[in-house]
């Protein structure tokens, strides 16, 4: 049996085949799996909030997903990924509450996609599967011995991209 490595709101963690690496309840948070498809390492972000520029106490940079972005790629390449060999999956980002306003903002999960993929952009590092927005919850688990990524839609389904 494979060993899965859990990652935690507001968290990161690395790891190889042959283990696994998961995560629970992404509502508005994103998801985001850095793969190294080469050397088959990947990185798990399980981040609540866009930028932490806009939040005086951050004391945790993986609430963030500019800073546990950041942190985590640099952990990758310390560990040998080359950057040319990185791709992404990302997932999450829900609008969890219905509300009557025009104010984006308050649409954290649109704003959280957005920062993910603005960083992504910024590294060259392609997205190469999606799921996210809508208005469910999800549980992930990414496996980089095949490079899948399974996705626990709640009340909707399971897909794997």
């Amino acid at each position: 049996m494979t060993k899965s490595i859990r990652v935690g709101m507001a968290d990161k963690k690395l790891c190889r085949p042959p283990e696994s690496i998961s995560t629970l309840g992404l509502g508005s948070c994103i998801g985001v799996v850095l793969y190294d498809k080469v050397g088959k390492w990947c990185g798990l972000a399980h981040c609540m909030l866009p930028d932490s520029k806009l939040i005086n106490m951050n004391d945790n940079r993986d609430k963030f997903v500019d800073t546990c972005l950041e942190d985590m790629y640099k952990a990758l390449l310390r560990n040998g990924v080359r950057q040319g060999n990185l791709v992404s999956k990302i997932a999450g980002g829900a609008r969890m509450f219905a509300y009557d306003s025009i104010n984006e903002n308050l649409n954290i999960g649109a704003r959280n996609i957005l920062a993910a993929k603005k960083f992504l952009s910024e590294h060259h590092i392609p997205i190469i599967a999606e799921h996210t927005g809508e208005t469910y919850g999800r549980t992930i688990e990414f496996f980089p011995e095949t490079g899948t990524l399974m996705i626990k839609a709640v009340g909707i389904g399971i897909f794997t991209i």
